[in-house]
């Protein structure tokens, strides 16, 4: 695999990246409705910072989302210093290379720039070993979304 970068998603061109990994991931492996897996927070700038992981040649291999403030109230418990992770999406080519854990810190690191002090998810439960041993906590009950098995966690930065 060639070396790859992460960085915010900017531009058109740069969302439209950001939601054809998506839809590889969520949508095709996964089969999430894709009325479901895109959503009102991805046309919200104020309230969403995407990033990308992109290959040395340009090709999109992962993204992530990063909501907060009021706009995501719905996500964070309309807490001002929770940001919430979410649509971590890898494709399959680039998976186990630490592309996700890459645009894991990326997005938490989004969040300190935000002055934003913990960052909650909604994991699917088969990941809840990857987001652990990124400093992560489960919380609550497990819960279906989309059909697929999901836990909260959260992580203090």
């Amino acid at each position: 695999m060639s070396v790859y970068e992460i960085r915010p998603a900017t531009g058109a061109a740069d969302r439209e990246a950001c939601f054809a990994v998506r839809t590889q991931v969520f949508v095709t492996e996964q089969l999430v409705p894709r009325d479901l897996e895109f959503d009102s927070h991805d046309a919200l700038d104020a309230a969403a910072a995407h990033v990308l992981a992109v290959r040395e040649d340009g090709l999109p291999l992962g993204t992530s989302r990063l909501l907060y403030g009021p706009e995501a109230a719905d996500r964070t418990d309309g807490d001002p210093t929770v940001g919430s992770l979410g649509r971590l999406a890898v494709v399959k080519e680039a998976r186990g290379l630490g592309v996700g854990a890459a645009l894991v810190r990326a997005v938490e690191d989004l969040a300190r720039e935000r002055g934003l002090l913990v960052v909650d998810l909604h994991a699917q439960t088969r990941a809840l070993g990857f987001y652990e041993r990124l400093g992560y906590v489960a919380y609550g009950a497990e819960y279906d979304s989309v059909g697929i098995a999901h836990r909260g966690m959260r992580r203090v930065l």
